[in-house]
């Protein structure tokens, strides 16, 4: 018997076709990162076998070693966006300044982190892309409320495709054979409470006595809960959304700001965990609700199953 399955591609053309006002644009933009993924995908499965891997002896604008797929990946999707004709502004993690479009701009601002978790590429563990969408504006600095979609692509035992663009969170497992992504995994609700935590327990020392309070309490309660820390935030968010739990990535005394960057990672896995019925928090708030005042600006963070993310808030005191 025969089933029809539901390509990314296709997916998206049905839902621009819900808006009495779309261009197409959109469409495209989606595509072009799709496009750029599935090349990124198959560049990672590579690795190893080909003079790809490994760093390249420089560092990028935060100190981090660069490794010479980040440098790939980032040209790749920094070229595909320009090229697409869809796009006013790209902002990468891997650039110095925001690239502006002046020959024929499009009506879209895309934030990237072309290559979330690389330092993990060595070792062959899960990494990914993370993506985040705004309408063209004089600023191109706006809250994450005011994303027109969000995503990540997850590179794994599968590569997945996850976003939302106002609505459901949907995911696509990339079918290598015939080279498209499709639908695997509709509306997706990340559970209302969970027993993993995910936190990097080394930085104990120097976390803030709200972050080693709510771990003593939760390691001593009477529900079991399971710690697991990729280091990759897509990997950790991902497992996450799929099995509930709690992410946390809170400021600590070597990065009283946090350490995780707001316009390309906590904006718009934030913006999908929530869409997913799940809960983000950066301080008191959501992240989505803070004014960014610079591109390299980072934030505080703790994500997950609602029940969790509440029962954590009890212990933070600057909620008291």
């Amino acid at each position: 018997m025969f089933t029809k399955v539901t390509t990314l591609t296709e997916f998206i053309i049905k839902q621009e076709r819900q808006f009495k006002k779309a261009t197409g644009s959109f469409t495209l933009l989606l595509t072009a990162i799709e496009n750029a993924t599935k090349i990124i995908a198959s560049h990672v499965k590579k690795t190893g076998l080909v003079d790809i891997i490994g760093v390249t002896g420089e560092k990028n604008i935060y100190q981090e070693e660069v490794q010479k797929l980040d440098r790939f990946s980032n040209d790749l999707l920094v070229d595909t966006l320009v090229e697409s004709g869809q796009v006013y502004a790209v902002a990468s993690e891997e650039l110095v300044e925001p690239i502006f479009v002046k020959k024929h701009p499009g009506e879209y601002v895309v934030f990237i982190d072309p290559l979330d978790g690389s330092s993990n590429i060595d070792a062959n563990i899960s990494i990914g892309t993370i993506f985040s969408i705004y309408h063209k504006s004089e600023n191109i600095l706006q809250p994450g409320l005011k994303q027109v979609a969000a995503g990540y692509v997850i590179y794994g035992s599968s590569v997945m495709f996850v976003y939302s663009c106002g609505g459901a969170v949907n995911g696509f497992t990339l079918d290598p054979s015939i080279g498209s992504f499709l639908l695997s995994h509709p509306n997706m609700k990340v559970p209302l409470s969970g027993n993993i935590y995910s936190i990097n327990e080394g930085y104990e020392k120097i976390h803030p006595e709200y972050i080693k309070k709510y771990l003593k309490v939760l390691k001593n309660g009477k529900k079991v809960y399971k710690g697991r820390f990729v280091g990759s935030m897509v990997a950790d968010i991902h497992r996450t959304l799929l099995k509930g739990g709690i992410f946390l990535y809170p400021e600590d005394a070597k990065h009283p700001q946090g350490k995780l960057r707001l316009m390309f990672e906590v904006n718009p896995l934030a913006y999908i965990m929530e869409k997913a019925g799940g809960m983000a928090l950066s301080g008191t708030k959501s992240p989505l609700e803070i004014i960014p005042h610079k591109v390299d600006q980072r934030a505080p963070i703790v994500m997950g199953s609602k029940e969790e993310v509440e029962k954590f808030n009890q212990t933070n005191p600057t909620n008291k």
